[in-house]
């Protein structure tokens, strides 16, 4: 048997570690950076890709989640751009996004203007015309607000085990609203929304996924987020439910019979995003990277159509 030496693994190993780095280049000088947040990002070689921004969740790195999740893979595959904001552990020790704090999620200060400005940079640079916007956990919370406080920057969006805007206005209403759901009923979620965004007529796509299990962010959250979006859509008589086998899809459809807002609940599963890596970018299993018969990244990505 071939025995490399030590000093040979070591660069074999490092060779790797390098080239994967490569797919990802740090973005600078992208405006102001009031919520001091960090991000890379991947481009294809074309014009004007879609570009995707992934928020991760508490404790993980967008570059690694995006890996896992077979986000990059269906980002090469299909030639669209992504964007990975990420959070250090200066700002909030568990590495979460600040989602429930008034300094980041307001519009336009904190963390919240950080990530537009991001946005809008990297859309410059890169000519992107669409883009769309993922979250998981904190991240997906972050989503949340993201897409009630800019929704003319989106064409689409997904949480995934994530929380309604807005829900909470500190660290305590935070934990309730993860630990209960929201106190308001979906009709206040909309007027607050609403309120944001007063010239609003049409609203992004949104997919909305929870595990029934999920013991850390109450599967509530979830079915509000849909509700409250379906009736920003004006769509909220227009629900069809699928029950598959392992998860069931409640749809919302518009005028065009196209489906605008979906809540996808996975029957005997907990809090993560769901990865089947069965299937090519389906996605590996890993912390909060839960085994399924659906990968959510590769069915967003096709409900977006990005993949048309």
């Amino acid at each position: 048997m071939l025995r490399l030496k030590p000093v040979v693994i070591f660069l074999l190993t490092l060779a790797v570690s390098l080239s994967a780095q490569a797919d990802f280049l740090k973005l600078d000088k992208f405006g102001g950076n009031p919520g001091d947040l960090e991000a890379s990002y991947f481009t294809p070689n074309i014009e004007n890709p879609a570009l995707v921004v992934l928020l991760h969740g508490c404790a993980q790195h967008g570059e690694e989640l995006a890996r896992q999740s077979g986000l990059f893979g269906l980002a090469k595959k299909h030639n669209f751009a992504l964007l990975l904001p990420q959070q250090g552990l200066s700002n909030n020790i568990k590495r979460c996004f600040n989602w429930y704090s008034a300094d980041d999620f307001t519009r336009n200060l904190g963390e919240t203007l950080s990530i537009k400005n991001m946005i809008t940079s990297l859309q410059g640079q890169l000519g992107s015309k669409e883009v769309y916007i993922i979250g998981l956990s904190g991240g997906g919370a972050m989503a949340s607000g993201m897409l009630a406080n800019y929704p003319a920057l989106f064409i689409g969006g997904a949480v995934v085990a994530g929380i309604p805007f807005p829900c909470a206005d500190g660290l305590i209403t935070g934990i309730s609203c993860m630990r209960n759901g929201p106190s308001q009923t979906a009709d206040e979620l909309v007027t607050l929304v609403k309120k944001l965004n007063s010239q609003q007529t049409t609203w992004p796509k949104l997919s909305v996924w929870t595990g029934a299990k999920d013991s850390i962010v109450n599967p509530l959250n979830s079915s509000m987020l849909a509700q409250q979006w379906a009736k920003l859509s004006g769509l909220e008589s227009q629900a069809t439910v699928n029950k598959k086998s392992a998860y069931t899809i409640t749809s919302w459809q518009n005028s065009a019979k196209e489906v605008q807002v979906e809540l996808v609940e996975v029957s005997d599963l907990g809090h993560g995003i769901m990865v089947n890596p069965q299937v090519e970018n389906g996605g590996e299993v890993a912390d909060y990277l839960l085994a399924s018969p659906v990968s959510t990244v590769k069915h967003v990505i096709d409900f977006w159509k990005i993949s048309l």
